[in-house]
């Protein structure tokens, strides 16, 4: 069950990160896919990896956040 979780939060990540220039919800999607990656790896004991990829996911909020208020700005 806890690889079948990994496939599905690396694959959400791919998927998402593929398709980012689409939409910034797709960021967004991307920094839960990095989170739910780190949570996955955090469980198997791979800590490294939970580090790197909760930074993927910050990096991905801050992303996020930026396109949405240059999206918002009139113009």
């Amino acid at each position: 069950m806890l690889t079948l979780f990994g496939i599905v939060a690396v694959s959400i990540m791919f998927l998402s990160y593929l398709f980012e220039s689409r939409s910034k919800w797709m960021v967004l999607i991307f920094a839960a896919g990095s989170f739910a990656t780190a949570a996955y790896s955090g469980l198997a004991g791979v800590f490294p990896i939970t580090v790197i990829e909760t930074l993927w996911g910050l990096a991905a909020i801050q992303r996020f956040w930026r396109r949405h208020q240059q999206e918002a700005i009139p113009g």
